[in-house]
Parts: structure tokens; sequence; C-alpha cells
């Protein structure tokens, strides 16, 4: 009995040994490149789905575009696998659009400004559908600021521009131009009002990076400037922290951090930590990190202004940053036009992001269970077939790979997936080709929702 145990632990010790650590490799703000964008350019968004991929789109070209916005899709190593074109888009006009988050089907939320719109894009279709409506305000005088008007002095079309989910399914999105946050009833529909405040007021350079804090009532909003309105500075971009109420209504609005002048954060990232990964888009060309407490602890590059982080492409306009495992997603707009240095970036912060909550989205991980390997030694050239028998808790796609062991490392020598329903199941793996050695038989199951089942490694010896 011993024995046995012993070499049980020997053999997981094994498998944690060789399973790859997400940054292992990787110094704290190595950074590299992602992806770079294909026309028309400018990404200003770099939304990272619970599906594992990378989804950007086309945003705002300065020196206008008759081409309609798209939005490209990356897996997790930046290799660009689709791409849809954005329909009914005013041309005439600025339009761009964001991929802003998704919901509990799957679908990108995109954030469109020409028509002022969100639109469902449902990746597996490739249609899209119409979600939401922004409506053009008008302007309030500064002491007569209401819920249904632009706390702004001048007369300013709508620009929504990032969105996160609030507890309840109402979709909370922020206005850069009009100094409001929106509010999307649950279902969708005409947005309505939920914010409206002389400090959202950035003039050209407005309202931000919007997401919901761990405690899931605190809605964090980014600011590029503040136009003179209701704060001393009006060349600093902020952070406030604004309470949901129980009751849906908004709290008290408290700054939570300041930058220095012309930094204009823009769409910030949220670590488990409770730090804030922030792009600076303006002149600093730098990721402020930010403490829970609003403290800030350090900058990435440390000299303003030139954005060299050591890769092949500097940072220029960087102007959202989103988690992928320990990594940011950077989106390198590079507002002044710059083609070789719109891509999205990768990098290392050695930290994981908060999990983004989207309602009514399944986060319970498919089980797999009674798993069993027979035979589990085979001759080489046999052509045999060996057996890997489970119970699946729910309908899933199962992936498995076998993996030969060599001197350091294991290496992929087979591998497939099927969707299979609940309950027990079989599936046959081809001895064929593999040649005498130690190998693994790695099985893991993904639902629907994109929620992961745990690895089971399995060993088989071909002789």
């Amino acid at each position: 009995m011993r024995r046995t145990k012993l070499t049980a632990l020997a053999a997981f010790a094994a498998v944690l040994a060789a399973a790859p650590v997400a940054g292992a490799q990787r110094a704290r703000f190595d950074t590299r490149v992602f992806a770079r964008i294909p026309p028309p350019g400018f990404p200003a968004m770099a939304y990272v789905h619970p599906n594992g991929r990378v989804y950007a789109g086309t945003y705002v070209n300065p020196a206008g575009s008759g081409s309609r916005s798209r939005v490209f899709e990356y897996d997790g190593d930046g290799t660009l696998m689709r791409s849809w074109t954005v329909p009914g888009q005013e041309l005439s006009k600025d339009h761009g659009v964001q991929v802003a988050t998704s919901d509990a089907r799957g679908r990108l939320v995109l954030l469109d400004r020409s028509p002022a719109r969100a639109l469902l894009l449902n990746t597996a279709k490739g249609t899209f559908a119409r979600y939401a409506t922004f409506a053009d305000l008008k302007p309030c005088l500064p002491l007569q600021a209401g819920t249904d008007c632009s706390p702004t002095l001048e007369d300013r079309e709508p620009m929504a521009n990032y969105g996160a989910w609030g507890p309840d399914g109402s979709l909370y999105v922020s206005d850069y131009l009009q100094g409001v946050v929106w509010r999307v009833p649950p279902g969708g529909g005409a947005a309505q009002v939920w914010l409206s405040d002389r400090r959202l007021d950035g003039s050209e350079f407005g309202t931000t990076g919007l997401a919901l804090a761990a405690d899931r009532r605190t809605l964090l909003i980014g600011q590029g400037s503040s136009a003179g309105l209701g704060e001393p500075n009006p060349a600093t971009g902020k952070i406030y922290a604004i309470e949901i109420r129980p009751d849906g209504s908004p709290g008290g609005m408290r700054k939570l951090w300041e930058s220095r002048p012309t930094d204009l954060p823009d769409g910030f990232g949220v670590a488990r930590s409770g730090k804030l990964y922030v792009p600076l888009a303006g002149t600093a060309n730098q990721i402020a990190v930010v403490a829970a407490d609003g403290t800030e602890l350090e900058r990435f590059p440390d000299a303003p202004g030139g954005g060299n982080n050591e890769s092949a492409i500097p940072f220029d306009t960087p102007s959202s940053a989103r988690f992928l495992g320990t990594r940011l997603i950077v989106a390198n707009q590079s507002f002044t036009g710059n083609r070789d240095n719109q891509a999205l970036l990768d990098v290392e912060v050695s930290e994981r992001g908060l999990r983004e909550l989207i309602p009514g989205r399944d986060t319970s991980r498919p089980r797999l269970s009674r798993v069993s390997l027979s035979p589990k030694r085979v001759r080489a050239g046999s052509h045999r077939r060996v057996r890997v028998r489970f119970t699946l808790s729910e309908r899933s796609r199962v992936s498995i790979r076998v993996e030969r062991r060599g001197r350091r490392h294991w290496a992929d020598a087979n591998g497939f997936s099927q969707r299979r329903a609940a309950g027990p199941r079989s599936l046959p793996v081809s001895t064929r080709g593999l040649r005498r050695g130690r190998y693994r038989v790695v099985l893991r199951a993904e639902d629907r929702a994109h929620n992961r089942s745990r690895h089971v490694v399995m060993r088989l010896r071909v002789t």
C-alpha cells in the first residue's frame, strides 16, 4: 500500500512538473507583439472572451475612411481566425466599433458610433442584431443638469465607448462625448441616462473605461480629462467609483485616482488583487498600475513619452487592457495613423484578471469521472487502438491529447476532439505511428459556455 501511494505521488508530481505555467518563463512587463491589425486599423479595444479568443474592432480613423468597420477574431496565440464586416454604418460620418463584452449566449456586444447603437454579433452564424440605441442629448446649463440631458456646454453627438454588465442584467455604457453613463435595460432597448454629472464632461477627451469592481456593486468609471467642469484640473484624467444601489440607482461618486496632466487614461483592466492596469493614451504612452485604494504603484515603461516597451512595436496610444491569463492584451490604437503601430500587444504582468460578470452565463465546469484507459501497454507497429472510458456530467466537447515523453518535456504526438452527450461514454485512440516509449493521454471536457473540466492524465506505454 505504501509503495502504491508513493508511486501515485511521484506520478502526480511529474504531471505538475510537466504542466505549463502561464507566464512562468516571462518577466513582469515583458512585452511582445500579439497581432497586427489589418485595415481599416485603429484598434481601440481588445476583448478577451470567456472562450479564450480575443476580439478587436476597428475604431474611428481621424483622417476619415469610406470602409466599413470590421471585427477580428484571434486565438490565444495571436493567429487571425476570422473577421466580420459591420453592416448598416453611416460611412459619411465618423464610424467605428468597439467589442465591449459578450452576453450569456457568447454573442459579442459591439458599440457602434454611426449610428449610435449596440449590436449583437453571433460569431457562429455571422449575423448581427440591434441590441440598444443611444440618444442625442441636448446640453443643460451646469446648474440645471438633470438625468435626461447632457451636462456639457456644447451640443455633441452620442459616442458609446465602453460597456460593463451590472448584476441585474443591465448593461452600463460610457459616453465619450455627452458626459453621461447609460443604462441599457435587461434584454436591450433604448438606453436610459443612468448618471449625468459635470465631472464626466471631458470636452473632446471624455468618459472612457468602465468596469465592475470585485464587490459586484461598484462601477469604476474612467475619465480622460475634465474640461474644467466640476474638477479643478482639467488636464488630468480620473477614475471614479460609484455604487450601484439595490434599486439600481447611482450612489455617491467619489474620485479614486487622478492621473498626471495629458495622460488620458483609457480602458483599464481589473486584476483579482484589485489593482487597476490603466493604459495612458495621451502623451505618456505608458500603463499605470493603481492599487484598489487609488494609490498609484508604478508605471511601465518607467520613462513617459516614447512608449519603449522593448518589443518590436512601442506603446502608441495604448487604449485598452484586458486580461488573458496572466497577460494583458493591450490595444495600440496609434491615433496619429501609424499603420505599423496599430496592433495588439501582449504584456506579461504575473497576476490574473478579475473574472468578468456576465449575467446568466453558465460558469459551472463539466466533470469527468470514472476515467480509465485500456489497455495501458501496446506494441509498436501493432496499429492497435486503446479505449478511453469516462462519465460526462453534461454535453461537452471532449478533447484527447497523446503526448510522448522526451528527455526534458512532453511533446504532442496525436490528438482530436469530439462532442459527446452526458453519461457513460468512450472514445477510441489510435496508436498508429507511435514509437516505443512512454506516453500520457490527457483528457479534458469543454461545455457550450466554454467552461473546461480539469485535466485527467493517464499513462500509456508503447513497447
